[in-house]
């Protein structure tokens, strides 16, 4: 499974992100490979992916995918990523 999380430019906030998910995909006992990526990225990043974690700002940026879009309030709250995540994976 791959799972990617996006922000503006791609520095600090998705890596704070990409960290998180893992602690939570951790929590969950879920395999996944997550990568970070910025706005200009996303389409090239996301072609495979199952799952993309952002912002609810930058969710128009995405634009067309098969992917489950993951809103995420507080990149630094593994609680929240982790809940929203094991909604969407089940």
């Amino acid at each position: 499974m791959k799972i990617v999380v996006m922000c503006g430019l791609g520095l600090g906030t998705s890596e704070i992100l990409k960290v998180n998910a893992e602690r939570a995909l951790e929590r969950l006992s879920i395999d996944a490979d997550v990568m970070a990526t910025d706005v200009a990225g996303v389409q090239s990043a996301a072609r495979d992916a199952q799952v993309i974690l952002t912002s609810s700002e930058l969710v128009g940026a995405i634009g067309r995918t098969n992917a489950d879009v993951i809103v995420i309030d507080n990149f630094f709250d593994v609680d929240e990523v982790a809940a929203k995540l094991e909604t969407a994976l089940g």
